[in-house]
């Protein structure tokens, strides 16, 4: 154990995890100035806290600039990808565990049930692939337009699917039709669903985080609002807080074990406020 792992389990430091869409940050990415200062006070006073997210690495080293601290760990792509703080990496923060998959069989049950949906893929160095006419929003600068066939032979560490077509509740009326039994999923925002290996989620990336850092069970908060925090609620939940934001869904508020303000009255510094 590193002197700053020791340090965390030993000052009965909380492990904060922080969902980052609609938890940290608004609909337009900006950060409020009370959520801001409050998780800075956090992590100056000890506290481990990091982001878990389904953003991949290049889309959530930004927020931790833009946060001002510096987590030891950091989870991506829906815990399919563990960042860990180097110095010496060109951006702070270097690959520490990394989970893949085949995607072929998942795109192609997915395009059958869905033939108007538009994909996306990203390996394990954080390249985004995407097919033609993907939301431009959701794109950064590692990425590149291939075929669907070219699709299917790329080692993923997530798979995205966009289906603009769809309102939420018959998005999930075809997702659940699928069975997509040997991969973990999870919905985002309106007819956007993100499929990770099977059996990964933000928990199992958290978890990891968690025995390295040996903090205890106990003092674990996770906060968010989406179903992709569904198994970090109940991983946190079990022994410590899992923290829902107001304006989640009822189903992600129901798995929680408290709920605080909406992203829009700063719920995050409110829960923060408490450790």
């Amino acid at each position: 154990m590193s002197g700053t792992d020791a340090s965390a389990a030993s000052s009965g430091a909380w492990l904060v995890a922080l969902d980052i869409d609609g938890t940290v940050l608004h609909e337009d990415s900006s950060l409020s100035d009370i959520v801001g200062a409050e998780v800075r006070r956090a992590a100056a006073d000890g506290h481990e806290v990091m982001l878990a997210t389904g953003r991949s690495s290049v889309h959530t080293l930004p927020v931790v600039a833009q946060l001002g601290i510096t987590p030891e760990y950091l989870v991506c792509a829906n815990g399919a990808v563990t960042m860990k703080r180097d110095a010496s990496a060109p951006l702070g923060y270097r690959q520490e565990h990394v989970e893949v998959f085949d995607p072929g069989p998942v795109l192609t049950t997915i395009r059958s049930h869905l033939a108007e949906a538009v994909f996306a893929v990203e390996d394990d160095a954080g390249n985004f692939m995407y097919t033609e006419s993907f939301p431009q929003a959701a794109l950064g600068e590692q990425t590149r337009l291939v075929t669907f066939e070219e699709m299917l032979g790329i080692r993923a560490t997530r798979i995205v699917v966009v289906s603009p077509d769809h309102d939420m509740e018959d998005f999930l009326a075809v997702v659940d039709r699928m069975g997509l039994h040997r991969v973990s999923y999870s919905i985002g925002w309106t007819a956007w669903l993100d499929i990770a290996p099977d059996g990964v989620n933000k928990a199992t990336g958290l978890e990891r985080v968690r025995a390295a850092l040996d903090i205890p069970r106990s003092r674990v908060m996770a906060i968010g609002d989406g179903r992709n925090d569904l198994d970090m609620f109940r991983w946190a939940g079990e022994s410590g807080r899992a923290v829902a934001m107001g304006q989640a869904p009822d189903d992600v508020i129901a798995a929680a074990t408290e709920v605080t303000a909406s992203v829009y009255d700063d719920g995050v510094a409110q829960a923060l406020a408490t450790i």
